[in-house]
């Protein structure tokens, strides 16, 4: 991946732990990379957000960023959507629904621009439905399509799949499938293609052409007609950035 050496990413699994703050438990991971990349305004997109109006989505995240010295504006009070992200200095993506992010990225052609500003080197921010949006496609989402996007094509800013707030979890009394079984299900049509399941309260950064696991807790990696494997946050997880032929 060496074209996209000049990233900088933050892909956090969700924004609040269970009984937690907003945005508590990633403030660390967040401030260090504000830090070092100095970055002190960012522009946030909240169209993930469905339950939740911009304005108040956009506050609330607002007043986390503030406590960390870096002050956030919203695209959605910007007059044009494509110039705000083209003069952005760090772009935050949300987390909500991913079906209505994906399709008002598409709507309001910024989908491109943002990939661009993030290839030369823009800081890219996102957890849940933001960083599901950081991969080739939305297909790892675990949303219910409640809007029709354009395509299911998103950002392509790293050559594999998350699929956020991945449980291991299958109650007793339940006959669904597991979160492992749909995976499972997308790779038997998709079979190039490398998906981490990322679980809560972990994240992924990329940064000098070098990708690394942030958190206390492993993820878990899908290949197709391959045995998932369990991944730490020490180990060397650089393969992910080698697409599969």
């Amino acid at each position: 991946m060496e074209q996209f050496d000049a990233m900088k990413l933050l892909l956090l699994s969700n924004s609040t732990n269970a009984g937690e703050e907003y945005l508590g438990w990633p403030r660390r991971l967040i401030k260090e990379f504000l830090v070092k990349f100095e970055i002190k305004k960012c522009l946030f997109i909240p169209y993930a957000g469905v339950t939740i109006n911009f304005n108040e989505y956009a506050e609330r995240v607002k007043l986390v960023f503030a406590q960390l010295g870096c002050e956030l504006e919203s695209i959605h009070h910007m007059p044009d959507p494509v110039k705000a992200v083209e003069e952005s200095s760090c772009i935050i993506i949300g987390g909500g629904n991913t079906f209505r992010l994906v399709q008002l990225l598409h709507e309001k052609g910024i989908m491109a621009p943002i990939r661009n500003k993030v290839m030369d080197g823009t800081p890219f921010l996102g957890w849940s439905a933001g960083s599901n949006v950081a991969c080739p496609s939305m297909k790892t989402t675990n949303d219910m399509p409640i809007a029709y996007p354009a395509s299911f094509d998103t950002l392509n800013l790293v050559p594999f799949q998350i699929n956020p707030h991945y449980l291991d979890v299958h109650p007793d009394d339940h006959g669904g499938e597991t979160r492992e079984q749909r995976i499972l299900e997308f790779l038997e049509i998709n079979r190039n293609i490398t998906v981490v399941g990322l679980r809560e309260a972990c994240a992924l950064q990329y940064e000098f052409g070098h990708v690394f696991l942030k958190g206390s807790r492993p993820m878990r990696v899908f290949r197709y007609h391959t045995v998932p494997v369990e991944y730490e946050s020490k180990e060397d997880i650089d393969f992910l950035l080698h697409p599969m032929s």
